[in-house]
C-alpha cells in the first residue's frame, strides 16, 4: 500500500520516498508518493523520480495496482529501473497537474451550472467533459457558460471532509455520477465540497483550493450521444 500524499495536499510537487518493489512490467512502487494514480476520470501523473546521484527516472504516467492501494509510476520507456531499498525524490510535472487540478474542480462547478444526472466524464489538461442525462432539455450554451463563470469568479472554498459508508448509503443524493459509483469497503468515503453549498459529492481527486484559481472557461463543442445522453465540453480559456 502507497501513503498517497496529494490526498491531503494537493500542492505538494515533490516528496522524498523509497522503492518498495519494481513490478515484473517494470512499474514502481514507492512507500509514499505525490502521483496522483488514474482514477475517476482523472489521469494519471507525468513526472520523474530523482535519485540521490542525480539520476533521472522519467514516468509516463501513473496507475493503481490491482489492490486499489498500491500506486504504480510506469517508466517511460528505455529508462534505468532502480531497486528495492533505494532513496528518491519524485517530482510531479505541475504544470501540468495544476491544470487538471482547475479543470476537474470546473467540472464540479459545471455539474452545478446543469444539474442533470452524470453520466460520464473525463478530465483532460487544459479540457474536460461531461455526459448528462437531459432528455429533450435544450442546451443555452450561453446562459450555461455565464453561470460557470459566476461560480467560478466566486472565490468559493474548496475542501474535502469524510462520511462513512453507512453515511453514503443514508444519502444516495450526493452521488451525481450514474455510470460509476464511489469505492466502498475502506469504512469512509471522501467528499469535496465547494462553498458552503454550492457543491458536495464524493470525489478522491486533486482540486484547487479555491475556484478562482479556475480562471475563466469556455464552452466547447456539445453533441448528442443517443436518444437522452448530451456530451458537454468545456476548456480553461486561458
Amino acid at each position: 500500500m502507497t501513503t498517497p500524499l496529494f490526498r491531503d495536499d494537493a500542492y505538494l510537487r515533490s516528496c522524498e520516498a523509497d522503492v518498495v518493489v519494481v513490478n515484473e512490467r517494470g512499474g514502481i512502487v514507492l512507500d509514499r508518493t505525490v502521483f496522483y494514480a488514474t482514477g475517476g476520470g482523472q489521469p494519471g501523473d507525468t513526472g520523474y523520480l530523482e535519485l540521490e546521484d542525480g539520476t533521472r527516472i522519467d514516468i509516463a504516467t501513473t496507475v493503481y495496482d490491482a489492490d486499489k492501494k498500491t500506486i504504480v509510476h510506469v517508466p517511460a520507456e528505455e529508462q534505468t529501473l532502480p531497486t528495492p531499498g533505494t532513496k528518491l525524490t519524485a517530482h510531479i510535472d505541475w504544470a501540468r497537474r495544476y491544470r487538471l487540478m482547475r479543470m476537474h474542480t470546473a467540472l464540479h462547478l459545471l455539474s452545478v451550472a446543469l444539474p442533470f444526472p452524470v453520466t460520464g466524464g473525463q478530465i483532460g489538461d487544459g479540457e474536460g467533459r461531461l455526459d448528462f442525462d437531459m432528455g429533450e432539455t435544450a442546451l443555452d450554451k450561453e446562459k450555461v457558460a455565464a453561470a460557470l463563470n459566476e461560480l467560478a469568479g466566486g472565490d468559493h472554498d474548496v475542501a474535502s471532509e469524510w462520511i462513512t459508508d453507512e453515511e453514503l448509503d443514508a444519502n444516495p443524493g450526493l452521488v451525481k455520477t450514474m455510470s460509476v459509483q464511489p469505492p466502498r469497503g475502506a469504512g469512509r468515503v471522501r467528499l469535496v465540497r465547494i462553498g458552503r453549498d454550492i457543491d458536495l459529492q464524493p470525489c478522491g481527486g486533486t482540486h484547487v483550493s479555491r475556484t478562482s484559481e479556475i480562471g475563466p472557461l469556455e464552452l466547447g463543442k456539445s453533441e448528442k450521444k443517443g436518444k437522452q445522453n448530451r456530451r458537454v465540453r468545456i476548456r480553461l480559456a486561458d
